[in-house]
């Protein structure tokens, strides 16, 4: 050290190395300063890059599944509507079976006004019964139908609910991450002034692969319901073709049950018909015979009388006279005959009476017959007709 350097020390001036030394130290502080800026401003935009990767990839995640969600929930939409239009078939199916089964139970009622000897248990009353019994039961099954469709329907709004409200949260979620990735330092006091209005709501910690499962999830139950209301659908188109079927032979049957049994009908009416007019005939020939018969024992009467005139004559002939000749014979034995012709020619007309009457009681039976006959066309030909008639089975 220099004399003055020393004598500037010991005389109590400022500590030159000391200075040096701080002067030093804050230009290497400084160094350091500017390194660690530059080094954290290098840090800053490698982070803020690695930010706007990972949100734009955030982004494209939630892209890709909102576009799974969004072609789910319109298949899911399409389902429901088809649905609606099916459900409204089976309605209608279930309504055109209201008129048919009326038509069925309106007719056995009429056959059972029928008169107690033709209120037989026939093929018609069978079909009939059947005929009811298929449509109670098809409006059975089509009401429980109308049901699982109901069902079907609900359950795919669920998931389209469930749908619709991941796509929401989703589309939220986009739109927070694009603001995320557009944000800078400039947009911050912009930000700062709109946190104060926002609701935040608490977070839930779910990793990655809980948020991917909560929307395959979700994709997976609309899925299943979309798969389930096509089921449905396969069943229930089976179910309205194959009960229609049904329902159309069932009432070809009972139709050609009825049009057989008019059939038979007609023919033993007509048949009756035949027999009245042959009895009838029959009648007006035994009331001629007996007519005749009359006219015989008259004339066979006189004969007798004209005998027994001559008999009674010839007894007044002198006693001497009184022989029995050949002529008093011949009147005793023509008396004789013409008493027993005329016995006869009585018991032909007793007979002939016996005939008519027996002939009257056909003619009353048959005549009661024909009206029973009648009366059962007119409800099965007419009555039960123009009830079917309006039926048509199409296909529902």
């Amino acid at each position: 050290m220099s004399l003055p350097d020393r004598n500037l020390q010991e005389g109590g001036g400022p500590n030159l190395v000391n200075i040096e030394v701080m002067r030093n130290h804050s230009e290497l502080f400084r160094s350091e300063c500017m390194r660690l800026m530059l080094e954290t401003d290098k840090a800053c935009k490698r982070m803020q890059g690695d930010d706007n990767k990972r949100l734009d990839q955030r982004v494209r995640d939630i892209q890709f599944l909102k576009k799974e969600l969004e072609m789910k929930l319109e298949e899911v939409i399409l389902e429901i509507d088809v649905l609606i239009v099916l459900q409204s078939r089976v309605m209608k199916a279930l309504e055109a079976c209201k008129e048919p089964l009326r038509v069925t139970v309106l007719c056995l009622e009429e056959r059972m006004k029928r008169l107690p000897s033709e209120r037989l248990h026939d093929e018609v009353d069978r079909e009939l019964l059947k005929e009811r019994e298929l449509i109670e039961g098809v409006a059975s099954l089509l009401q429980r139908v109308v049901e699982q469709i109901t069902e079907q329907i609900r359950l795919n709004r669920s998931a389209k609910y469930q749908l619709e409200q991941d796509l929401k949260e989703k589309f939220e979620a986009q739109c927070i991450d694009n603001s995320c990735a557009l944000m800078t330092t400039h947009s911050l006091n912009n930000l700062q002034m709109s946190r104060n209005a926002m609701t935040v709501l608490p977070s839930l910690t779910v990793t990655p692969k809980q948020w991917e499962n909560i929307s395959d999830i979700n994709i997976t139950k609309a899925e299943k319901q979309k798969m389930n209301s096509q089921s449905l659908r396969a069943l229930v188109e089976s179910l309205l073709e194959q009960t229609a079927a049904d329902m159309y032979k069932q009432v070809q049957a009972t139709t050609s049950a009825f049009q057989m049994n008019v059939q038979e009908i007609k023919t033993s009416k007509s048949q009756m018909e035949d027999q009245l007019s042959k009895i009838l005939s029959e009648f007006a020939s035994q009331q001629r015979i007996r007519e005749d018969l009359q006219v015989a024992i008259t004339e066979n009467e006189h004969f007798l009388s004209l005998a027994q005139a001559r008999l009674a004559l010839r007894r007044k002939r002198p006693a001497k006279e009184q022989c029995h000749d050949p002529a008093q014979s011949q009147l005793l034995a023509e008396v004789q005959q013409l008493t027993a012709h005329i016995n006869k020619l009585h018991e032909a007309v007793a007979q002939s009476e016996e005939e008519q009457r027996a002939l009257v009681r056909c003619q009353l039976e048959l005549q009661e017959n024909i009206g029973i006959k009648a009366s059962s066309l007119y409800i099965d030909e007419v009555i039960c007709a123009q009830h079917r008639e309006p039926i048509i089975i199409h296909n529902f």
